[in-house]
């Protein structure tokens, strides 16, 4: 029996039961495991504020290394680019829609020159002032059906959502607007499974439902990520996709306050991918990228 570590929210249990039948169908009996996190405990403060990395994903970590489970199911955006030592990041799924979206509400009339939109991540929050810097942007935490339920009950205009997650819980109704221009997070919408290093017998059942092409985009955008020296919650955004034999990419950097934008973007072939996110993230720094980080640490 194979025991699936999740937190406790409705979009964690869909993503945890997607791995289970999958592994079910597979030849492989599990059971789910409910693991609250400090991030679904404390919905007041910003993320950036609590002050730590893996604010959704150490309690599930810690799970796995005491053995209390055997596999930890993830939104791979939340788990940090460095992983405590004896677990990896062994299986990704086909990847969801990677976007953001707007969802509007429901007494929205149209756009005011001082309105108001609800995120609780900084680097929405800096898109979305980059275009428009006259709004007033709202902390907002909480589960999907909590943040839908304060954006119903609020002043605002909209809030800022990830697509994939209002797909997999069928949340999105109409009164919504796909951000195009908006650069996602990094892994936006793949679901991420952990494991125990050691493991090597789960590991190879692992291997044979990884989504290779999900995997190499994952990996890109976290190297980008980790060598830009942000954690899951910094103002930076990136998004790789495949076309046939062709990688697309784009990722960026930008001020908190959405001044400040420093962007790559670039497509090459699928055999020069190695050390890609890397290399494009040194791009950045090289072009002013290494001051933006310096100011937005201090500004934390």
């Amino acid at each position: 029996m194979v025991r699936i570590g999740t937190r406790k929210s409705k979009l964690a249990l869909w993503q945890a039961n997607e791995v289970k039948a999958i592994l079910e169908s597979e030849g492989y009996p599990c059971c789910l495991v409910h693991i609250e996190s400090n991030g679904d405990q404390d919905l007041n403060q910003p993320l950036y504020a609590m002050g730590i990395q893996g604010v959704f994903t150490k309690t599930l970590d810690t799970a796995l290394l005491n053995e209390k489970i055997d596999i930890a199911v993830h939104s791979l955006k939340d788990v940090p680019t460095l992983l405590p030592k004896g677990i990896n990041i062994k299986a990704v799924l086909s990847r969801g829609n990677p976007m953001d979206v707007l969802v509007y509400n429901p007494a929205f009339m149209g756009w005011e020159t001082e309105a108001s939109i609800g995120t609780g991540s900084l680097r929405r929050k800096a898109q979305w002032l980059r275009k428009n810097p006259k709004h007033q942007v709202e902390n907002l935490r909480g589960n999907l059906q909590k943040r839908i339920e304060k954006l119903n009950n609020s002043n605002w205009s909209g809030a800022i959502f990830a697509q994939a997650g209002l797909d997999r819980l069928n949340l999105l109704q109409d009164n919504y607007e796909v951000l195009e221009w908006m650069i996602p997070a990094p892994s936006q919408g793949i679901i991420g499974i952990a494991s125990l290093e050691k493991n090597k017998e789960l590991n190879a059942v692992l291997d044979k439902i990884n989504c290779a092409e999900t995997s190499l985009c994952a990996q890109i955008e976290r190297s980008f990520l980790n060598t830009l020296e942000g954690g899951c919650t910094a103002p930076i955004g990136a998004h790789a996709y495949c076309i046939e034999n062709t990688l697309y990419f784009k990722g960026g950097l930008f001020s908190l306050d959405g001044t400040i934008a420093i962007v790559h973007e670039e497509n090459t072939p699928l055999e020069n991918t190695k050390e890609y996110g890397v290399k494009a993230a040194q791009k950045i720094l090289n072009e002013g990228g290494k001051e933006l980080m310096k100011q937005i640490k201090s500004q934390l």
